[in-house]
């Protein structure tokens, strides 16, 4: 296979078994700042994904959720196929923390009873949710807790 430029097409998605967390790859600016890319997969590629109002709650809640534990997030947002989040933090590259964090946040998410930001002023598709999608994908990531460090099959 061609090598790519995007890391995770480069990636071979039959091998690997979700859900897991996943250090991507390490970027370092100009200025000797180093951002860290993580690959947070809750479903098994091609094989299931999330619902998009139970995925788009799920970034809602985890993106205002785990800046509540961390302070050096840059971003968390969905993968476009519906199985995971990619995490980008500044600084931060203890990995061990990075799945506490996650634990913390999708916790939080267990015990919400609102989505952040629900609303047609603060967001794009306001009728795409589903509070108790989310907490399902949540509670499901958070039983197999001990599966996240075995990233391929």
């Amino acid at each position: 296979m061609q090598k790519m430029n995007v890391e995770s097409f480069n990636l071979d998605h039959t091998k690997v078994k979700a859900p897991y967390v996943r250090l991507v790859g390490t970027t370092e600016g100009v200025n000797g700042d180093k951002v860290y890319k993580y690959d947070i997969r809750f479903c098994q590629p091609n094989k299931e994904h999330m619902e998009m109002p139970s995925l788009h709650s799920l970034e809602h809640m985890m993106a205002e959720f785990i800046r509540n534990h961390l302070d050096c997030v840059l971003d968390i947002g969905p993968m476009g196929c519906q199985t995971g989040f990619y995490l980008q933090v500044i600084n931060h590259s203890n990995y061990e923390e990075i799945l506490d964090v996650l634990e913390k946040t999708l916790n939080d998410v267990l015990t919400a009873t609102e989505v952040p930001a629900c609303n047609e002023i603060q967001c794009g598709w306001a009728a795409s949710h589903s509070l108790e999608g989310a907490k399902e994908v949540a509670k499901n990531m958070l039983a197999h807790k001990e599966e996240w460090t075995e990233v391929f099959a």
